[in-house]
């Protein structure tokens, strides 16, 4: 139940709230004389808690009616005090007051009765809370005696160790938890007294009737799009949260308890809820011969806690007592075992399979031609050489790839025939079949016809007749050469199978693909959208399990996801964590709770402002204020903001007292702390300046950073350091001089560049760092005496006279070239041996091309005296300007001979040119 002062009115019930406010006197007529101070004592007993106080409220009263308005009236007096007044009143005025008496009476009977059951619905609910803490505590101790028993014949063998048993323990503490295990097919809690099933990969718990209506929707789906004979074959189904398959004879049809030994297992309120309280029996996983030892749980079962003796994985070691669930150890020596191989042994420590061989030797291939370096792992590898072995009919070789046994027979030894298939026959391998000049008749791609053409080798022809076909929706047909098909434009109206989309395809025959489209709608939860294709119905449930966690956190339940938000959260036992809202570092101990802490009770303690003293107030960090609020035009309005707000008060002025100087620090006399206040006593101020060497000749001032003492404008007069010629160009200061950072203008060594230094950097620096600073970094451009340029960056003093520049020198005949320091230039270079074999090539290649050229001319001439001597032995007439004409061509002749002797001599001249320079060019 709230407080009164929480509680909005509405209708009538809001005029006892106001009328608590009005009818109290005013703070004038309280406290003016003559006033009873019982009567006093009477309304402060009104301004408690509960009771709204609002000083901002009309001083009217509101009367029991709704919108009727009263005039206010002067609080009832004592008697002794009304006999003392003026007893010229009117009798009306008695009666009037009279009934203003009985009607504060009555309203404050009724504040007193609403503080009362606001007292006692305090009471009510911190009793109930102490029952609920109770009762958790006595399931609490219940539960554990539960578990305890389930577990027993386990941490028998285990000697009570039960460090395997926290993902069981899970599973049957969430089964005494309320809202804790939720059915994902219909989103209700799972009670103990229902029928479920368990999902043997998962083991999440469902209604059995749920279970089951999920298993038929979903092999009816599943056959309604998948088989074209509707509802023939067996399909498998789902577990909703898993998503394991269940084949149909596996359908849930009877409620059993875990272990599945008892049918429609009874509540036992000293058992887990749906168990038969018998050991479990199941095997094991991984299987080991032995089953699990638990009473009938649910979740998974726990390892094997039997000891057997097993030895370590290589078999080298004595046999050990071992858990059956952690059998397998190691002795850590060497395997020692021979790999596969053949060649090497396992180094590898104690383990059960060796793994394949890391090292690399040389192995030949298939054919054994070849040999390389691999891995020993793989020792059988082919190489890219073709076989080339004779065949069986001597004709031909093997044409296959690098490989082992016996060559295949010859392809063309067996009998074959033509092309078209038609006309066999067996020739031998050497000769081809020749096409037998048959039409082919072979099939073609289409299937309905046959090729027209002879018989011929490759592939036939596509087919070309021209057919009546009909499209794939069957709407329209078109003349078409055969290998075509048919697809009209016209679009499928029809919506597939997730009854939300239309199909739009092309000439769709009337098997609509499924939809390809994303779901995307949110599932119940709120929280997460469907992640599956786009589908008929509603989606499946979300199958996220989400924490609702105690305010500090330690206090854990799990619960499906969408369910968090009007799950309550978990009781916790610890000590609340929620840091303070104060300025306190902790506060007081209290147990974690929902909302937000009690207001703190401790002294404030904080350092005041503007001095050391700390508040001796309690904490007025967080603090119920009456809010400001705007007065009420009648009792149909609602007040837009609470009565009262938390808000952080303001400490406390400091009083105490605290002995206060001057300005200049020159007088001191006691001030309140808070009132305290420094003066000028008109002296001289005297602090020191900031340039460390003169006072401050002010009067007595406050020093801020805004009103600070006299700034020295005098000149720097410390001395400079030696060498610098430039004075401080600062004020008077406190510090060093700053280097000085004016330039100094000089030239280079060399005398070309000039240079600007820093005077700090030159005054200071020594010999070697002044050579550095005066040179210019280039190039010096002095010559030596060879001629050549200094190689030196620019430096003081005379070059060095060695030059180290290289030049080239040949021999005589230009064939080789020698680098040497320039230095070193009066050395020669000498022909060596090949020199003189290449002049002498030359000379001997000369003198064949002189002599072929004279052997051919020679030949040349021959041919003409032949020619000569047979026209002259034909003898006869000849026409004159036959005779001319020959004439002319043997000039023409003669001509032609020449160029044919001058263009091979003039080539060979070039060739030689030529290989003389290629062979001496080194």
């Amino acid at each position: 139940m709230e407080p009164a002062w929480r509680q909005q009115g509405r209708g009538r019930g809001r005029g006892q709230e106001a009328q608590a406010d009005r009818t109290r006197p005013p703070q004038r007529e309280r406290d003016r004389p003559g006033v009873n101070p019982n009567q006093r004592q009477s309304d402060r007993q009104t301004d408690r808690p509960g009771v709204n106080t609002n000083p901002a409220a009309p001083t009217g009263v509101w009367a029991a009616g709704r919108g009727t308005k009263h005039k206010s009236a002067p609080t009832p007096q004592p008697q002794h005090v009304v006999s003392a007044q003026s007893n010229s009143a009117a009798t009306t005025g008695h009666q009037h007051g009279a009934s203003v008496q009985s009607k504060f009476e009555e309203i404050r009977k009724c504040n007193q009765e609403a503080a009362q059951r606001l007292v006692e619905s305090a009471l009510t609910s911190s009793s109930e809370e102490e029952d609920d803490d109770v009762a958790v505590d006595r399931s609490d101790g219940k539960r554990g005696k539960i578990l305890e028993s389930t577990f027993t014949s386990y941490t028998h063998q285990t000697g009570g160790d039960a460090a395997a048993l926290v993902r069981t323990g899970q599973y049957v503490s969430e089964l005494f938890q309320s809202g804790a295990l939720t059915c994902l097919i219909c989103i209700a809690s799972v009670k103990r007294t229902q029928a479920v099933w368990s999902c043997s990969s998962c083991f999440s718990l469902f209604h059995l009737p749920c279970i089951q209506k999920w298993a038929k929707d979903s092999a009816f789906l599943v056959s309604s799009v998948t088989d074209e004979d509707f509802g023939q074959k067996q399909h498998p189904w789902p577990c909703p949260k898993c998503r394991s398959e269940y084949p149909p004879s596996a359908t849930p049809n009877r409620y059993l308890c875990y272990c599945g030994k008892l049918q429609d297992p009874p509540v036992d309120p000293w058992l887990a809820p749906h168990s038969c309280g018998s050991v479990c029996q199941k095997d094991l996983k991984p299987s080991c011969g032995h089953t699990c030892l638990l009473l009938c749980h649910p979740g998974p079962c726990p390892p094997c806690p039997k000891m057997v003796s097993v030895s370590c994985l290589c078999g080298k070691a004595s046999r050990l007592p071992r858990r059956c669930s952690n059998k397998s150890w190691t002795c850590q020596q060497q395997c020692g075992k021979l790999l596969l191989c053949k060649q090497h042994k396992c180094t590898q420590p104690c383990h059960s399979e060796c793994s394949p061989c890391p090292r690399v030797s040389v192995q030949q291939c298939v054919c054994g031609r070849e040999k390389t370096e691999r891995p020993c792992a793989n020792p059988e590898w082919n190489c890219t050489q073709v076989c080339g072995a004779p065949l069986s009919c001597g004709n031909h070789s093997c044409e296959v790839l690098c490989h082992d046994g016996v060559c295949p027979p010859c392809p063309r030894s067996v009998s074959r025939a033509c092309p078209c298939g038609k006309t066999k026959s067996s020739l031998p391998c050497t000769e081809e079949v020749l096409p037998c000049g048959d039409t082919c008749d072979r099939r073609l791609s289409c299937g309905k016809h046959t090729c027209s053409m002879r018989c011929h080798r490759g592939n036939c022809e596509t087919c070309r007749q021209e057919v009546d076909r009909e499209c794939r929706c069957g709407k329209y047909r078109k003349l078409l050469p055969c290998h075509k098909e048919y697809l009209c434009d016209s679009k499928c109206p029809k919506t597939r199978g997730c009854q939300r989309h239309q199909c739009r395809r092309k000439c769709c025959p009337g098997n609509c693909p499924p939809c390809d489209q994303n779901c995307g709608r949110t599932l119940g939860c709120r929280n997460h959208k469907c992640p599956s294709g786009c589908h008929p119905g509603s989606c499946y449930p979300c199958p996220e399990s989400v924490e609702v966690r105690c305010s500090c956190g330690v206090s854990v339940l799990a619960v499906p996801c969408g369910r968090e938000r009007s799950t309550k959260p978990p009781r916790c036992k610890e000590t609340c964590r929620s840091p303070p809202t104060c300025h306190h570092p902790e506060r007081e101990t209290h147990r974690c709770h929902i909302g937000p802490c009690p207001p703190c009770r401790q002294t404030c303690v904080k350092a005041l402002p503007k001095c050391t003293h700390t508040c001796p107030q309690p904490c007025h960090d967080m603090v119920l204020v009456k809010s400001q609020q705007v007065q009420l035009a009648g009792p149909w309005e609602q007040r837009s903001e609470p009565a009262f707000v938390k808000k952080a008060l303001p400490c406390p002025p400091c009083e105490v007292p605290i002995p206060t100087s001057c300005f200049g620090e020159h007088e001191v006399s006691p001030v309140p702390c808070h009132r305290r206040g420094r003066f000028s006593c008109q002296r001289a101020c005297g602090r020191p300046l900031s340039c460390g060497n003169h006072d401050c000749s002010k009067e007595c001032h406050l020093v801020t950073e805004s009103k600070t003492c006299e700034v020295c404008e005098l000149d720097c007069s410390r001395a400079r350091p030696p060498g610098c010629p430039h004075p401080c160009k600062r004020l008077c200061h406190r510090d060093d001089c700053p280097p000085c950072k004016q330039m100094i203008r000089q030239r280079c060594h060399c005398k070309i560049s000039l240079l600007y230094i820093e005077c700090t950097k030159w005054t200071s620096a020594d010999k070697q760092t002044k050579v550095e600073l005066g040179s210019c970094n280039n190039q010096c451009p002095k010559e030596l005496s060879c001629g050549h340029r200094c190689k030196q960056v620019c430096h003081p003093a005379v070059c060095e006279e060695k030059c180290q520049q290289k030049v080239k020198l040949r021999c005589p005949c230009k064939r080789i070239k020698k680098e040497f320091l320039c230095s070193q230039s009066d050395q020669c270079v000498e022909c060596d041996d090949t020199c003189r074999d290449q002049q002498k090539k030359v000379s001997q290649v000369k003198e064949a091309e002189e002599k072929a050229a004279q052997e051919e001319e020679q030949k040349k001439l021959q041919e003409e005296l032949e020619a000569f001597e047979k026209r002259q032995q034909r003898g006869g007439r000849r026409n004159k300007k036959r005779g001319r004409r020959e004439e002319v061509e043997e000039e023409r002749g003669r001509k032609g001979w020449l160029w044919f002797l001058l263009v091979p001599l003039g080539g060979a001249v070039l060739s030689a040119a030529a290989y003389y320079l290629l062979t001496t060019t080194p």
